[in-house]
């Protein structure tokens, strides 16, 4: 079961997530590597981590929670990056493309969540 999560959308859509913040988190200004761009990026990282270990567990309710913590990782990432927005680190239309990434993550995680509460 291990390495069936590399077959879920909402797995390979927050690798795409994390891709994106990576690439954005580049153009932060020098003095936020250990601050606001460390903090985004691991906060990013858990999301698609959360799905990789719950796919390892070795039932469902303990996958529900590591996706359960993926969403939150979620939310902690749409936090930041509105902060980044707010402080001008983030231009409107990066932080838009940024919004939509998450809402899609966020849709096929709880669909999935749903899913494997049935």
């Amino acid at each position: 079961m291990a390495k069936n999560y590399e077959n879920l959308e909402a797995w390979k859509e927050a690798i795409k997530l994390t891709v994106l913040i990576y690439k954005e988190t580049r153009n932060f200004p020098k003095q936020e590597i250990y601050g606001l761009t460390s903090q985004i990026r691991r906060a990013s990282n858990s999301i698609s981590a959360n799905i990789a270990e719950g796919a390892g567990r070795s039932s469902k309710q303990e996958f529900i929670r590591f996706v359960n913590i993926s969403l939150g990782s979620l939310n902690e990432v749409e936090s930041l990056i509105l902060v980044a927005k707010e402080i001008n680190y983030l231009k409107e239309e990066r932080f838009n493309l940024l919004k939509s990434q998450i809402e899609k993550v966020g849709g096929l995680l709880g669909g999935f969540k749903n899913y494997l509460s049935k």
